[in-house]
């Protein structure tokens, strides 16, 4: 589990006071990457532009021809197996979404619009370094609206099975995830952090997707995970780490888990006050759960 000094988490509450108080924001200019997709191995160009406050995150198909907006919102998620997927009405689609929204969750960007000409975003190297190294060069500014934020009133439970995902009450976002894998690589493995840009640098941005190589040709063959490599996934066979450059952190994929979750958690279109937990959960549970939040008014306020 990561943990901090007494002296951190003073400054940590501070940081997180002034995250939350303070007015939108949205990236100062726009920046563009390329890339491929995990899940589809296609090639991608994406470009993150600045937007108005009150936008949201929208993600934009200039590949169709009417070029639709899909708002990153969890009612837009569509049913897709080891991603996020969002899906217009029309139909129209962007998967793999979760990498790039952690980042724009966890360095406090409101508003942005985000050009991509394929169905799926560049996976990078697997982590979401790269995207904080975007707005990082993008630079951000603040925008004369206030944030709105989600807060938690009371526990609400999703559970599937030994799985399950919870959120209780808390004065900040607070994410914890549990993992527990039939491999000496990864085996059982916790860990819990405070969402702020500082925490979210140093012990999240660059914990990689991973996945075991016998799923491989039963993913490829499900077309999934075509782009997938050593260069952008921590791949396990057995209890061996097959990337030649080892692990970024001892707990890599437990930290990765907690790196999506925020970008789940963002699709609540807004900064959550509230602790979230993850007992060998997937992505649908976490939508499932920011449905089970949104269903009781009672749970929550804004």
């Amino acid at each position: 589990m990561f943990r901090v000094s007494p002296k951190l988490k003073i400054n940590e509450q501070q940081n997180m006071t002034a995250f939350l108080s303070q007015a939108q924001q949205t990236l100062k200019n726009p920046i563009h990457c390329r890339g491929i997709g995990l899940h589809s191995g296609a090639a991608v160009t994406m470009t993150l532009h600045p937007a108005d406050v009150d936008t949201g995150i929208r993600f934009r198909r200039i590949d169709l021809s009417d070029k639709p907006e899909i708002q990153a919102h969890w009612e837009n998620v569509a049913p897709s197996p080891l991603c996020t997927t969002l899906m217009h009405d029309s139909g129209a689609q962007v998967g793999t979404v979760e990498h790039l929204m952690s980042a724009l969750y966890a360095m406090g960007i409101d508003n942005a619009i985000i050009d991509v000409d394929g169905a799926e975003l560049p996976v990078m190297d697997g982590s979401a370094q790269p995207f904080v190294f975007l707005i990082d060069c993008a630079g951000i500014t603040r925008q004369y609206a206030q944030r709105r934020v989600l807060k938690i009133l009371k526990t609400v439970t999703v559970e599937d099975g030994n799985k399950w995902v919870r959120i209780t009450p808390c004065n900040q976002l607070q994410v914890s995830f549990d993992i527990d894998f039939d491999s000496a690589a990864i085996g059982a493995q916790t860990f819990s952090f405070a969402v702020t840009p500082r925490t979210y640098r140093q012990a999240v941005a660059k914990a990689r997707t991973f996945g075991f190589l016998h799923e491989v040709e039963q993913l490829r063959a499900a077309g999934l995970a075509r782009g997938g490599s050593l260069d952008n996934a921590v791949v396990v066979d057995g209890d061996t780490v097959l990337n030649t450059d080892g692990l970024r952190f001892d707990d890599e994929c437990v930290r990765h888990k907690a790196l999506d979750a925020v970008g789940d958690l963002a699709l609540a279109a807004m900064p959550i006050l509230g602790h979230f937990h993850g007992h060998r959960s997937s992505h649908y549970m976490t939508y499932r759960l920011l449905e089970g939040i949104f269903a009781d008014t009672s749970a929550y306020e804004i």
